[in-house]
């Protein structure tokens, strides 16, 4: 349990705050690739800054403040250049770092001061990896963006998947090393919602939580498990600092500001042996929907929907001073001091855990991944869709509640296997 302010520490995340600070050292995914096919521009909100971001005419994208450094116009209206955005309003240019290269009036006007000084805004470093917009709002030195093993893998079919949620980022990273949750929200709770009024699922009987150098992994044993279960043996990954990693897919809560989460997907789906070889030519972008918009109810029926209305149900942000923890909360126990320790280590000049600096280090970094053999090597269609369990993953889009038709489409053709379209909402 935290008190008023050490729960303050762990959840503001606003410029100069201890988490704030600590976030900053970390690479944050911030949209996806394709959604630059038809914009320029995207409007973001991170860490609690208004910030803009762009591609140019030459295809590089930059990230800078959403106000103009002259009059504070919204560069959100920008127009891409060969090099950098311009103001729409009376045409200042800035360059990916922020800094002003054109004054069009100005630079007439004043043509006899030409080592005059431009003035500069809030420029950040963007990457581009995995069909993922990246950006680092830190300090110098800049670390390593990291190349996760699943970024290497071939003959998948890759979708993103960005929402907004109205709560703070730490109790949606908490649910990254809850496992008890999905006995009681993915299961029983489904089955209600489903209106099936049968028994409950498989008790679980033990958890573990273990810290490693790029999260933690929990671990469990339920009634039905098998002394090799691969979620005892490997476990999932709370991946550090904001993200979850089931094997198949990341799930990053990238902190908007105090009481708003952008939860950013990244899935993979291994293509049957037949479709082989499969590679895909664009790695495509959606938007997933909360609420009904005919009712303005939560959306309950996929996976990540009823984590988000858990989530948003705790608060904007969560009172953890109200809270009753169980053993079964010992890896929120484990992740919160770990947080702790990390912004102290940030105050001392320290680079907090799991930062890479080793460019060999980074050349494939490996995480435990239950099922590893069958993501790389494939299966057979016949032995995907004899499996009651498996197939459900190629038949449907579990996760999250919205995929565009296209989406759909483009997926069935990679598989080779026909698709059910979700619900219609309103229902």
């Amino acid at each position: 349990m935290l008190n008023h302010d050490r729960n303050d520490r762990l959840t503001r995340v606003g410029p100069g705050t201890p988490m704030g600070n600590l976030m900053r050292r970390y690479w944050l995914p911030v949209a996806g690739v394709s959604e630059f096919e038809t914009r320029a521009t995207k409007p973001l909100r991170l860490l609690g800054e208004d910030l803009v971001l762009y591609k140019d005419l030459s295809g590089n994208f930059g990230l800078i403040d959403r106000h103009c450094a002259h009059r504070r116009a919204d560069m959100a209206f920008g127009i891409p250049e060969a090099c950098g955005l311009r103001c729409n309003y009376h045409g200042w240019l800035y360059d990916a770092g922020g800094q002003c290269i054109e004054q069009p009036y100005d630079d007439l006007a004043m043509a006899d001061q030409p080592g005059r000084r431009r003035p500069r805004m809030k420029g950040y470093p963007v990457e581009l990896k995995a069909g993922l917009v990246w950006a680092y709002l830190g300090p110098e030195p800049v670390p390593l963006l990291p190349h996760w093993e699943p970024f290497t893998w071939g003959n998948g079919f890759v979708q993103i998947v960005l929402s907004e949620v109205p709560c703070n980022w730490l109790q949606c990273q908490e649910n990254s090393i809850d496992p008890v949750h999905f006995e009681w929200t993915h299961l029983n709770w489904s089955s209600r919602l489903r209106g099936e009024q049968g028994g409950y699922s498989p008790r679980h009987l033990k958890v573990e939580f273990d810290e490693f150098e790029h999260g933690f992994v929990y671990r469990r044993i339920l009634q039905n498990s098998l002394p090799d279960d691969p979620l005892w043996t490997f476990g999932r990954v709370c991946l550090w600092p904001n993200a979850l990693f089931t094997g198949d897919h990341f799930e990053w809560r990238v902190p908007i500001d105090d009481e708003n989460t952008l939860s950013v997907t990244w899935h993979f789906t291994r293509v049957p042996r037949e479709a082989e070889p499969y590679v895909q030519d664009r790695i495509p972008t959606w938007e997933g929907p909360l609420r009904d918009p005919r009712t303005g109810d939560w959306i309950t029926t996929h996976v990540m929907n009823q984590d988000f209305v858990a989530w948003i149900g705790q608060g904007r942000i969560a009172d953890r001073a109200q809270e009753n923890l169980s053993q079964s909360d010992r890896g929120i126990a484990m992740i919160r001091r770990r947080f702790l320790a990390d912004i102290e280590a940030v105050e001392r000049g320290e680079d907090p855990k799991g930062i890479l600096r080793d460019p060999a280090a980074n050349a494939c970094v490996t995480l435990p991944i239950v099922a590893r053999e069958m993501l790389i090597d494939g299966l057979p269609k016949a032995t995907i869709l004899a499996d009651p369990l498996l197939s459900r993953f190629y038949t449907r889009y579990l996760f999250q509640f919205g995929q565009p038709p296209a989406v759909r489409d483009a997926f069935a053709a990679a598989v080779g296997i026909e698709m059910v379209a979700d619900e219609p909402l309103g229902i």
